[in-house]
């Protein structure tokens, strides 16, 4: 009896420690030539099994090779071509997982992940996983045009930039031309992004830029074209007078007096006197009275008096209104003189 529980006890250990200690990763994964690419093998710690080894070995060509390899000692790359470009992470318990930059195309090839635990009772236990990687190249895609901060609309003498932008497999070069795919073009940059450091005026136009990268297709990519627009800012700008502006305006041009000469209706009496003011500072005040028959036009000297006969009204009751144009004052006197009598101007 003691002999079956013992045996269900460590067959219950060794299920449960696969099933802590097993192994999870990809079987297939593809990488872009000049690129970085992770290898995913991680495993669920236990405080019962010490981790002692991790080693990564490489199959290319029925050729095994170790790649890297860890313990005790620390960290070690054992293929020359592989320094500086492979890591595993150190400070995430369970993940072991295998990092590369820069992939090259022979570093195509079947990677297998290789784990050693102690347990307890000094015993080793190991895992294995194998990840293949076909390193491809990737033909650069269509490029599209990024604007700086202040966007497309920019105001002569700032610094902004346009920016070229592709995918595919580096590294992708970039040109840029003032003019639109198809036309009349000019190079103006070898760069992914295309510097102002100080724009002008002559800087509006069409703009678009080509990727283009070492895939097998080497296709050159053409963005769409944009419209960059510099503004110069210094030249004054129209303005439309403002409803005072037009008052003040209009107070400084010409005047017309009428006069009330009954109660409840305005009747024009005279349209002899008009004058135009230039300044502000010239402005004169116009009284009109209507006294015993006489309408006064006064602003000091000259006087201008017109004698008729009509009804008396009352002193000080007139209106001013205001026009535009010397033209007018003409038109209306006119109109009027075959109706009353206008006086002589002093």
């Amino acid at each position: 009896m003691e002999k079956f529980m013992w045996l269900v006890a460590l067959v219950n250990s060794f299920i449960f420690c696969n099933a802590i200690l097993e192994l999870t990763g990809t079987h297939d994964t593809k990488g872009t030539w000049k690129s970085s690419i992770t290898l995913p093998c991680v495993y669920g710690p236990s405080q019962d099994f010490v981790q002692q080894t991790v080693i990564w070995t490489l199959v290319r060509d029925q050729s095994p090779a170790t790649v890297f390899r860890r313990d005790n000692s620390g960290d070690h790359i054992m293929l020359s071509r592989y320094r500086g470009r492979v890591s595993v992470p150190k400070y995430r318990p369970g993940d072991v997982s295998l990092e590369i930059e820069k992939l090259e195309m022979m570093d195509s090839g079947h990677y297998t992940c290789k784990v050693t635990w102690r347990a307890q009772n000094n015993s080793l236990l190991t895992k294995e996983r194998t990840t293949t990687v076909k390193v491809v190249k990737v033909s650069v895609t269509k490029p599209i045009i990024r604007a700086g901060n202040l966007g497309f609309t920019v105001p002569k003498g700032a610094r902004t930039s346009l920016t070229c932008s592709a995918n595919g497999s580096p590294p992708i070069t970039y040109r840029w031309f003032k003019g639109e795919p198809g036309g009349n073009t000019v190079l103006v940059s070898n760069h992914a992004v295309l510097m102002f450091d100080s724009l002008q005026t002559s800087d509006t136009g069409k703009y678009y830029c080509e990727a283009e990268n070492k895939a097998s297709s080497q296709v050159k990519q053409q963005s769409d074209a944009v419209q960059l627009t510099v503004r110069d800012l210094t030249k004054p700008a129209a303005t439309v007078p403002s409803s005072e502006n037009k008052a003040n305006t209009m107070a400084n041009d010409i005047f017309i007096v009428v006069c009330r000469v009954t109660p409840g209706s305005f009747l024009p009496l005279m349209l002899d006197f008009c004058f135009s003011q230039n300044t502000r500072n010239d402005r004169r005040r116009q009284t009109c009275s209507g006294i015993n028959g006489k309408c006064k036009y006064e602003e000091g000297k000259p006087t201008v008096e017109n004698n008729f006969m009509t009804q008396p009204v009352k002193e000080n009751e007139y209106e001013t209104i205001s026009i535009k144009e010397n033209i007018e004052c003409k038109i209306l006197v006119n109109a009027m003189e075959s109706e009353y009598e206008v006086g002589d101007v002093q």
